[in-house]
């Protein structure tokens, strides 16, 4: 996770109005691939690792600073297509205040059969990313 925190850092100060959040592709104890948030209307930090990467993502677990956005804006869910890509499991961070997400995010990976962790490495997290949280 604390790559994935590295690598939300990459995002700034391009993502704003968005947070700026990191996601880490790790397969059997191996890094695949890192992304962040991108400009205002680009790839979140998950689909920015998904598309880097070009193998399997059977047995694939994703790490990433904020949960997964449930609702459609500018960009795709990200929960609904880590949902669909056959990731095993996602692990969070923080999960998103914002009253579109607040947990949703996890539900819809979850409901997916999606292994879902919340809660690692919240605090180094929290402290990055709290003064960037609601003002999307």
């Amino acid at each position: 996770m604390l790559l994935a925190l590295n690598a939300s850092k990459n995002a700034l100060p391009a993502c704003i109005p968005n947070p700026p959040v990191g996601c880490v592709l790790v397969k059997n104890g191996e890094v695949l691939t890192e992304g962040f948030t991108q400009s205002i209307g680009g790839n979140h930090a998950e689909a920015e690792a998904i598309n880097k990467y070009s193998g399997s993502l059977d047995g694939v677990t994703a790490y990433v600073t904020l949960e997964p956005c449930a609702f459609e804006g500018r960009t795709p869910s990200c929960a609904k297509m880590l949902a669909g890509s056959n990731i095993s499991k996602v692990v969070v961070a923080v999960t998103d205040p914002d009253p579109r997400n607040n947990g949703k995010g996890i539900y819809i990976l979850k409901a997916s059969g999606v292994e879902v962790m919340v809660g690692v490495a919240q605090e180094p997290v929290m402290e990055f990313i709290a003064q960037y949280l609601g003002q999307s």
